[in-house]
């Protein structure tokens, strides 16, 4: 009975694990779609918001994301992405990542 009890233990620990570790690549491919979706959207800004949207959520849906938001901000380009995860069966939950992206700026008081 006492190994039984062991085993169970061990086994959820690994599903608690798993569940973890799917929840982290999610929240990674969150970003990197939201990042590589802002990069192509604001080379396309001076074309329009719906230029610039459109270049993004096309790159977004490439990276397996849903593009849940996008904006101009001057010469930026702030794009927000959700990837679906299920990281343990009948348990489904939603990485959100936002990221910027425009032009270079010069830092104030660099030499």
């Amino acid at each position: 009975m006492c190994l039984l009890a062991i085993g169970l233990v061990f086994v959820l620990a690994g599903l608690f694990g798993a569940g973890l570790g799917a929840a982290r690549c999610a929240r990674h491919q969150a970003r990197m779609a939201a990042d590589f979706g802002a990069l192509a959207g604001a080379s396309r800004v001076l074309d329009g918001a719906d230029a610039a949207c459109g270049a993004a959520g096309a790159l977004v849906s490439a990276n397996a994301g849903r593009m849940t938001g996008c904006r101009v901000d001057g010469l930026d380009l702030i794009v927000t992405a959700q990837v679906r995860v299920a990281p343990l069966p009948g348990l489904i939950r939603v990485a959100t990542a936002t990221s910027r992206a425009g032009p270079a700026r010069e830092l104030v008081g660099t030499p």
